[in-house]
Protein backbone atom coordinates (compact mmCIF):
# COMPACT_ATOMS: atom_id res chain seq x y z
CA UNK A 1 0.00 0.00 0.00
CA UNK A 2 2.64 2.39 1.02
CA UNK A 3 4.37 1.95 -2.47
CA UNK A 4 0.92 2.18 -4.17
CA UNK A 5 0.55 5.96 -2.85
CA UNK A 6 4.12 6.65 -3.65
CA UNK A 7 3.54 6.01 -7.34
CA UNK A 8 -0.07 7.80 -6.97
CA UNK A 9 1.82 10.77 -5.72
CA UNK A 10 4.69 10.72 -8.21
CA UNK A 11 2.03 10.64 -10.92
CA UNK A 12 0.37 13.58 -9.49
CA UNK A 13 3.63 15.66 -9.37
CA UNK A 14 3.99 14.70 -12.63
CA UNK A 15 0.89 15.97 -14.37
CA UNK A 16 1.28 19.33 -12.53
CA UNK A 17 4.53 19.78 -14.65
CA UNK A 18 2.63 18.91 -18.23
CA UNK A 19 1.87 22.29 -20.30
CA UNK A 20 -1.21 23.70 -20.49
CA UNK A 21 -3.13 23.06 -23.32
CA UNK A 22 -3.77 26.01 -25.63
CA UNK A 23 -7.76 25.27 -26.54
CA UNK A 24 -9.04 27.25 -30.11
CA UNK A 25 -11.82 30.10 -29.33
CA UNK A 26 -14.74 30.70 -31.42
CA UNK A 27 -15.27 34.07 -32.63
CA UNK A 28 -18.39 35.37 -34.15
CA UNK A 29 -17.09 39.07 -36.32
CA UNK A 30 -19.46 41.30 -37.02
CA UNK A 31 -21.86 40.39 -33.79
CA UNK A 32 -22.02 42.32 -30.72
CA UNK A 33 -23.73 45.11 -31.71
CA UNK A 34 -27.51 46.26 -32.41
CA UNK A 35 -29.22 44.54 -34.88
CA UNK A 36 -30.54 45.96 -38.04
CA UNK A 37 -33.26 45.30 -40.61
CA UNK A 38 -32.56 45.29 -44.28
CA UNK A 39 -34.73 47.66 -46.38
CA UNK A 40 -36.93 45.56 -48.65
CA UNK A 41 -39.46 45.77 -49.48
CA UNK A 42 -40.15 49.28 -47.37
CA UNK A 43 -39.35 52.33 -49.37
CA UNK A 44 -36.40 53.03 -50.39
CA UNK A 45 -35.81 49.23 -51.48
CA UNK A 46 -31.83 49.59 -51.82
CA UNK A 47 -29.34 47.32 -52.26
CA UNK A 48 -25.79 46.29 -52.17
CA UNK A 49 -24.59 46.53 -55.90
CA UNK A 50 -21.49 45.64 -57.86
CA UNK A 51 -18.88 46.02 -55.41
CA UNK A 52 -16.94 44.22 -52.11
CA UNK A 53 -17.72 46.24 -49.05
CA UNK A 54 -17.21 46.30 -45.33
CA UNK A 55 -18.50 47.57 -42.24
CA UNK A 56 -16.51 50.56 -41.07
CA UNK A 57 -18.10 51.70 -37.66
CA UNK A 58 -20.96 51.01 -35.74
CA UNK A 59 -21.69 53.23 -33.16
CA UNK A 60 -17.59 53.39 -31.22
CA UNK A 61 -16.77 50.06 -32.99
CA UNK A 62 -14.13 50.63 -35.42
CA UNK A 63 -12.97 46.72 -35.51
CA UNK A 64 -15.97 45.57 -36.14
CA UNK A 65 -15.12 43.50 -39.16
CA UNK A 66 -11.51 42.68 -37.94
CA UNK A 67 -9.79 39.61 -37.39
CA UNK A 68 -8.98 39.36 -33.65
CA UNK A 69 -6.57 36.48 -33.72
CA UNK A 70 -5.11 33.86 -36.23
CA UNK A 71 -7.37 31.28 -36.88
CA UNK A 72 -9.92 30.07 -39.66
CA UNK A 73 -12.73 31.44 -41.61
CA UNK A 74 -15.50 28.28 -41.01
CA UNK A 75 -18.78 30.29 -42.27
CA UNK A 76 -20.78 33.56 -43.06
CA UNK A 77 -23.78 35.04 -41.73
CA UNK A 78 -26.06 37.65 -44.07
CA UNK A 79 -29.79 38.98 -42.92
CA UNK A 80 -31.69 39.65 -46.51
CA UNK A 81 -34.84 41.47 -47.56
CA UNK A 82 -37.68 40.48 -49.23
CA UNK A 83 -37.89 42.40 -52.41
CA UNK A 84 -41.40 42.42 -54.11
CA UNK A 85 -41.04 40.79 -57.74
CA UNK A 86 -41.13 44.28 -59.42
CA UNK A 87 -38.04 45.29 -57.19
CA UNK A 88 -36.13 41.93 -58.20
CA UNK A 89 -36.96 42.26 -61.44
CA UNK A 90 -35.59 46.29 -61.49
CA UNK A 91 -32.44 45.04 -59.77
CA UNK A 92 -32.13 42.09 -62.00
CA UNK A 93 -31.92 44.41 -65.31
CA UNK A 94 -30.05 46.96 -64.04
CA UNK A 95 -27.41 45.36 -61.89
CA UNK A 96 -26.48 42.33 -64.11
CA UNK A 97 -28.54 39.73 -62.93
CA UNK A 98 -29.54 37.81 -60.01
CA UNK A 99 -28.61 38.23 -56.42
CA UNK A 100 -25.19 36.76 -55.74
CA UNK A 101 -23.00 37.56 -52.78
CA UNK A 102 -19.39 35.89 -51.31
CA UNK A 103 -17.56 36.27 -47.99
CA UNK A 104 -14.36 37.93 -48.72
CA UNK A 105 -11.02 38.34 -46.99
CA UNK A 106 -8.97 41.49 -46.83
CA UNK A 107 -5.77 42.88 -45.95
CA UNK A 108 -4.84 46.09 -45.33
CA UNK A 109 -2.82 48.67 -46.77
CA UNK A 110 -1.94 51.99 -46.93
CA UNK A 111 -4.32 54.94 -47.98
CA UNK A 112 -7.50 52.59 -47.32
CA UNK A 113 -5.71 49.98 -49.84
CA UNK A 114 -6.32 46.35 -49.49
CA UNK A 115 -5.98 43.23 -51.05
CA UNK A 116 -8.11 40.37 -51.78
CA UNK A 117 -6.21 37.23 -49.33
CA UNK A 118 -8.97 34.63 -50.47
CA UNK A 119 -12.98 34.03 -51.01
CA UNK A 120 -15.29 31.55 -50.28
CA UNK A 121 -17.73 30.29 -53.00
CA UNK A 122 -20.48 32.87 -54.85
CA UNK A 123 -23.83 31.49 -53.36
CA UNK A 124 -27.43 32.74 -54.71
CA UNK A 125 -29.52 34.63 -52.37
CA UNK A 126 -33.01 34.73 -53.69
CA UNK A 127 -33.80 30.87 -52.67
CA UNK A 128 -33.15 33.17 -49.06
CA UNK A 129 -35.03 36.60 -49.57
CA UNK A 130 -36.51 37.92 -45.99
CA UNK A 131 -34.10 35.87 -43.97
CA UNK A 132 -30.81 35.60 -42.01
CA UNK A 133 -28.95 32.31 -43.81
CA UNK A 134 -25.75 31.00 -42.76
CA UNK A 135 -23.41 29.24 -45.58
CA UNK A 136 -21.11 27.35 -44.20
CA UNK A 137 -17.77 26.78 -46.00
CA UNK A 138 -16.78 23.77 -47.44
CA UNK A 139 -13.35 24.30 -47.15
CA UNK A 140 -11.94 26.61 -44.43
CA UNK A 141 -10.07 29.62 -45.11
CA UNK A 142 -7.00 30.85 -42.95
CA UNK A 143 -7.27 34.26 -41.70
CA UNK A 144 -4.45 36.41 -39.88
CA UNK A 145 -5.01 38.79 -36.83
CA UNK A 146 -5.72 41.88 -38.29
CA UNK A 147 -7.76 40.75 -41.21
CA UNK A 148 -10.49 42.39 -42.27
CA UNK A 149 -13.83 40.52 -43.32
CA UNK A 150 -15.67 41.90 -46.27
CA UNK A 151 -18.82 40.61 -48.60
CA UNK A 152 -18.28 40.74 -52.56
CA UNK A 153 -21.24 41.45 -54.48
CA UNK A 154 -20.66 41.39 -58.33
CA UNK A 155 -24.27 41.80 -59.07
CA UNK A 156 -26.98 42.89 -56.05
CA UNK A 157 -28.02 41.79 -52.71
CA UNK A 158 -30.86 43.33 -49.94
CA UNK A 159 -28.75 43.38 -47.18
CA UNK A 160 -28.44 47.10 -46.83
CA UNK A 161 -29.69 48.83 -43.82
CA UNK A 162 -30.64 52.46 -44.15
CA UNK A 163 -31.51 55.41 -41.96
CA UNK A 164 -29.51 54.27 -39.06
CA UNK A 165 -27.52 57.06 -36.87
CA UNK A 166 -24.38 59.21 -38.15
CA UNK A 167 -21.94 56.67 -36.37
CA UNK A 168 -22.89 54.12 -39.05
CA UNK A 169 -20.63 53.62 -42.24
CA UNK A 170 -19.28 51.10 -44.51
CA UNK A 171 -17.13 51.47 -47.64
CA UNK A 172 -16.90 50.23 -50.89
CA UNK A 173 -13.93 49.11 -53.51
CA UNK A 174 -14.61 52.48 -55.13
CA UNK A 175 -12.17 55.68 -56.25
CA UNK A 176 -12.76 59.11 -54.71
CA UNK A 177 -14.94 60.99 -57.34
CA UNK A 178 -17.14 57.67 -57.96
CA UNK A 179 -19.07 56.99 -55.09
CA UNK A 180 -21.87 57.40 -56.74
CA UNK A 181 -21.70 55.53 -59.56
CA UNK A 182 -23.26 52.60 -57.49
CA UNK A 183 -23.60 50.54 -61.26
CA UNK A 184 -20.50 50.26 -62.10
CA UNK A 185 -18.47 47.36 -61.62
CA UNK A 186 -15.94 47.00 -58.37
CA UNK A 187 -16.54 43.57 -57.10
CA UNK A 188 -12.89 42.63 -56.07
CA UNK A 189 -11.70 39.11 -57.30
CA UNK A 190 -8.65 37.07 -55.49
CA UNK A 191 -5.45 38.65 -55.63
CA UNK A 192 -6.64 42.03 -56.44
CA UNK A 193 -5.97 45.36 -55.01
CA UNK A 194 -8.64 48.15 -54.22
CA UNK A 195 -8.79 51.07 -52.29
CA UNK A 196 -11.51 51.62 -50.66
CA UNK A 197 -12.33 55.01 -50.37
CA UNK A 198 -15.86 55.92 -50.47
CA UNK A 199 -17.44 55.82 -47.12
CA UNK A 200 -21.42 55.60 -46.72
CA UNK A 201 -22.90 56.99 -43.67
CA UNK A 202 -25.89 55.73 -41.86
CA UNK A 203 -26.07 52.71 -43.65
CA UNK A 204 -24.90 48.62 -42.71
CA UNK A 205 -24.26 45.55 -44.66
CA UNK A 206 -26.28 43.02 -42.34
CA UNK A 207 -23.69 40.47 -42.42
CA UNK A 208 -21.26 38.65 -40.18
CA UNK A 209 -18.16 36.04 -40.08
CA UNK A 210 -17.48 32.66 -37.70
CA UNK A 211 -13.80 32.01 -37.16
CA UNK A 212 -12.15 29.57 -35.06
CA UNK A 213 -8.64 30.70 -33.65
CA UNK A 214 -5.75 28.34 -34.24
CA UNK A 215 -4.83 26.49 -30.93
Amino acid sequence: MPRFRALLATAAVAGLALPAVALATLTDIGTGVPDAKPSCPDRPCLAVSRTTGYQAKVGTNRGLMTVPKDGRLVSWTVSLGKPGKKQVAFFNDKLGGKSQAQITVLRMGRKLHARVVAQGPLMDLEPYFGQTVEFPLERSIEVKKGYVIAVTVPTWAPALAVNLGGDTSWRAARKKGECEDTQAQTAQEANAVAQFYCLYRTARLVYSARVISTP
